[in-house]
């Protein structure tokens, strides 16, 4: 029997793979090409094993010999060469995790049969299992956040491959079966081949949303109904059939996006763009109705007299035929003596009607409302459960558990919006506004107000009935187009449903004031206000805090705006928890990972306090990227890492770039990932229903002051050294990035400010990484551990049962190892060389190279380990396959970029050189599989 970490099997996907791109290269009459890369290999792992600067320079030789066009299909190899590593990888453990079910259950660690049966442990019966899940609400939120280098052509090419080594690695394909299955992978590796994977124009917001869309057909929608399935039958398995029953699994799923929503510093982003948006994503989940009523059409095919239906259904099918009348007499013909095809010809009827009315709002014809399409997703939902309700009244519950319990579970998650849309913008385009329509009605200064007066005024003009009167043309143009989001979205709350959108999120949250400017801009618009004596808000506002100066601010604004009567009465209005937003991404650029780690820690454990103290129920809402160094790594752990009794049954967290393309590309993978994140939840979780442990005041005390070490070192680094900036701008490919065509959105937040202020978070870390140095993950771990520990030997003992018995503790150093593992300093050396004032290069490198050393040494001490990520031999192996290719591709970037650079800027994009470049972008990220 296999072993977990017995890779055999892997290395020999990974051999088919090769001989077929061997093959694929042969036959195209690209032979030499793979010779070229062996070369380079071998050269490579020569300089690597003992650093001889005469096998340095026979590699240097070795890449300028090559002219631009070789050098490009030698990088392309490479990224082939990781993205079929990737897929073999992924097949592997996909099997693995089968084999774990096969032999004991549904038990894999993080599965929903092990986290039942660790609840129960716990002492959580199936009354107090009810209390959690009551509560649960696991929201992943789709961003078009600029950090997937892949084109969707490429995903869709290799996800073909992916399929085709599934049906070769189960082993049951013989003789002439097995030898077509071949042939046809290596067709699909061909195509792969002649496939341009750099984009020739630039994505524009429609392309992304489009790119969002793309993973719901192709495995989410499947992947959430095995979700719910994978639950019931381990529900049933741990805590017994008879419990199982009386046990409610709520729809706990939903899906979110700031795709065509999230406008902040990106100026493509229009009213319209949402709209197109949200009726992008009606569309997407509407076909996906159609297409399931129609398999339930051709199933459920009971006669009448052969089963005995509810009154209710009856009623219902009767009421529909009558309020449709002659348009569907000729439709129905053929399914009167058939009850349940008879009401699924209807459904599918009015179904197509709305889904007709979508189409032709897209098109951008108007559309009145359709009297017989599906007012709501209510309706709809209702005229499945009356068909369910029947078919388990006549006995067959085993038919209505099937596809119509899916349908029904898929329509719960869903409604008619498929994601709830997030809208982002930045706090002074509210303040410009809000100062531009007072300046217009009233004549005041608001700019010149202080924060309580602001806050004053804002209160009374919330309150009054209608909201403030003006005349549209007398307010600036920017203003126009800030209130026309908010009227944008009372439209589609019209026309889509009350659930398309989630939150309005205020990035640069620095006072309370802007979150009652946003109020006050929807109380203009009909969003929200006084009716009647009553309020009424349909707009949940979230403040985002991103810097460290923001988290430091939080205790401060949440008390401001919280003690707000008139806020408070909107947020009871609303009837929703309220949103906090912690930004990841600006925390660690700006401050560094500890101090970013521990602010964001911190801030969950006040934002929670000061709620709570108020009567308030919260959610955070966490802005992840994909990198360490922008909060990414594993789902379950980082949930797990987080203060206790802060989760509290609900999350919500961004799904950016590569992250969407690794997780949800393929259904298996879909569901494990999902399954992982819901179950860290419910770990998470378990302070809804019995008393949690807290972390030692000793550690946390510990903790305050390795992040204050490590931002003091952080900060001399990135904001002291001198010409760090420069060493940015030129030991980094960060402005070619900029032409890769990966996103809609500026890299910079002001165009030619070179500052580490302008610069965005991921193009900071994209540009880190591609260079080998992704020290935004690690940088003053290594000085703020020994500092702390420095002439103290007990100390490394605490640190020790630190990392043990804490996983907030735990889950920092592990992301750091995996992030020093990726970096390379003797590669990083070589960017450091393209810096145009050599002592710069040297200087900056020589800190960085430094504080690597010192964070390995110490981690290694803490973690009490031989080697980094050796508590993770499957992520240890992998790491290691990718490095031989890696370093080649890196030194090939380099050469690259003072050739591109030699040329003056105008004439770059004319250079011979800059396509092969940008492929090595590409292919670095597909060997570090990530970006920004």
């Amino acid at each position: 029997m296999t072993s977990l970490n017995d890779d055999a099997e892997l290395r020999r996907s990974l051999r088919l793979l090769n001989s077929v791109l061997t093959r694929v290269l042969n036959t195209q009459g690209r032979g030499e090409i793979a010779t070229q890369v062996e070369r380079l290999q071998k050269r490579f792992a020569s300089l690597a094993r003992d650093g001889n600067p005469v096998r340095r320079q026979q590699l240097l030789d070795s890449l300028h010999d090559l002219d631009a066009e070789t050098t490009s299909e030698v990088v392309r190899v490479f990224n082939h060469y990781f993205s079929l590593l990737n897929i073999a990888e992924e097949s592997h453990y996909l099997r693995q995790r089968r084999r774990q079910a096969e032999r004991g259950g549904h038990y894999w660690p993080g599965s929903f049969h092990d986290t039942l049966l660790w609840l129960r442990q716990e002492g959580v019966d199936a009354e107090n299992l009810q209390v959690l899940l009551d509560q649960l609400r696991y929201l992943p939120v789709m961003t078009a956040h600029p950090t997937e280098a892949k084109r969707r052509t490429v995903k869709g090419a290799l996800r073909n491959v992916f399929v085709s080594l599934e049906t070769l690695a189960h082993g049951r394909l013989k003789g002439y079966f097995r030898k077509e299955a071949i042939e046809r992978l290596q067709s699909q590796v061909q195509l792969l081949w002649k496939t341009d994977e750099v984009r020739l124009r630039g994505m524009g917001v429609a392309d992304e949303i489009d790119t969002g869309l793309f993973y719901f057909p192709l495995s989410l929608f499947r992947a959430t109904t095995r979700v719910y399935r994978n639950f019931e039958r381990s529900l049933q398995d741990v805590y017994g059939e008879d419990a199982a029953h009386q046990i409610r699994i709520p729809s706990f799923l939903r899906y979110g996006s700031w795709i065509g929503g999230d406008r902040d510093g990106n100026p493509n982003v229009t009213p319209d763009t949402t709209a197109l948006a949200v009726r992008l994503q009606s569309r997407t989940i509407l076909q996906e109705y159609l297409r399931r009523l129609d398999e339930l059409h051709g199933q459920l095919s009971h006669s009448w007299g052969f089963c005995e239906l509810s009154q209710e259904f009856v009623a219902s099918l009767e009421h529909d035929r009558s309020e449709l009348g002659h348009a569907i007499i000729e439709l129905e013909r053929p399914f009167l003596q058939e009850p349940y095809r008879h009401k699924l010809m209807l459904m599918k009827y009015r179904m197509a009607r709305s889904l007709r009315r979508i189409d032709r709002l897209i098109a951008g014809e108007s559309e009145p409302p359709d009297s017989q399409a599906y007012p709501s997703v209510g309706e709809f939902l209702n005229d499945l459960q009356l068909i369910d309700t029947s078919l388990r009244n006549h006995s067959d519950a085993d038919i209505a558990n099937q596809e119509l319990h899916d349908l029904i579970r898929l329509t719960e998650t869903f409604g008619f919006h498929l994601m709830q849309l997030d809208v982002r913008q930045e706090s002074t385009r509210h303040t410009e506004a809000v100062a531009d329509i007072l300046k217009a009605t009233l004549g005041i200064d608001y700019l010149a107000l202080a924060e309580a007066d602001r806050l004053k005024l804002l209160a009374e003009a919330i309150a009054l009935p209608g909201g403030l009167q003006f005349d549209r043309a007398a307010i600036a143009a920017p203003t126009r187009e800030t209130l026309a989001v908010f009227e944008t979205m009372a439209r589609m709350r019209r026309e889509i449903g009350g659930e398309c959108f989630d939150k309005y999120v205020i990035s640069m949250t620095h006072h309370a004031s802007h979150v009652m400017e946003v109020l006050l801009l929807a109380v203009q618009c009909g969003l929200a206000g006084r009716l009647g004596g009553r309020w009424f808000c349909h707009v949940g506002i979230s403040p985002l805090f991103e810097t460290i100066d923001d988290l430091n601010r939080i205790e401060e604004v949440l008390t401001d705006l919280l003690d707000q009567p008139v806020y408070r009465q909107m947020l009871d209005a609303c009837d929703e928890r309220q949103e906090v937003m912690l930004g990841y991404s600006d925390s660690c650029k700006d401050g560094g990972i500890l101090a970013s780690a521990w602010g964001l820690y911190r801030a969950q454990q006040l934002v929670i306090a000061i709620t709570e103290r108020r009567g308030l129920k919260c959610r955070l809402f966490h802005g992840r990227g994909g990198t360490i160094g922008r909060g990414g790594g594993p789902t379950h752990e980082a949930i797990l890492a987080q203060p206790p009794d802060t989760v509290r049954g609900q999350i919500k967290f961004t799904e950016q770039g590569e992250v969407l393309f690794y997780r949800y590309n393929n259904m298996e993978t879909a569901i494990y990932e999902l399954t992982m994140g819901v179950t860290g939840l419910m770990k998470a979780s378990l302070s809804l229903v019995k008393p949690v442990p807290q972390p030692s005041p000793d550690h946390l005390a510990v903790m305050g002051e390795l992040a204050r070490l490590g931002e003091m070192g952080y900060r001399t680094l990135t904001e002291q050294t001198e010409g760090f900036l420069d060493y940015f701008y030129e030991a980094t490919p960060v402005s070619e990035i900029g032409q890769l065509n990966i996103g809609s959105r500026p890299s910079h937040r002001k165009k030619q400010d070179r500052s580490k202020s302008s610069v965005r978070a991921i193009a900071w870390v994209f540009a880190w990484a591609q260079s080998r140095q992704t020290f935004p993950a690690w940088y003053g771990i290594g000085s703020s551990l020994s500092t702390w520990c420095a002439g103290k030997a007990d100390r490394l003992d605490i640190l020790r049962d630190m990392y043990r018995d804490w996983p907030f503790f735990r889950n920092l150093l592990s992301n750091a190892q995996m992030a020093l593992c990726k970096s390379n300093m003797s590669i990083a050396r070589e960017y450091a060389g393209l810096c145009a004032d050599p002592n710069t290069g040297r200087r900056a490198w020589d800190l960085i190279a430094g504080e690597y050393q010192r964070s390995v040494d110490w981690v290694l001490q803490v973690a009490n380990i031989d080697q980094l990520v050796a508590e993770n031999p499957p992520l240890a192996a992998s790491l290691q396959r990718r490095d031989a290719y890696l370093g080649p591709l890196n030194y090939l970037q380099v050469s690259l970029l003072r050739r591109v650079r030699a040329f003056p800027p105008e004439d770059a994009s004319d250079s011979p050189w800059l396509k092969p470049l940008l492929r090595t972008i590409n292919a670095i990220a597909a060997g570090m599989r990530n970006t920004g």
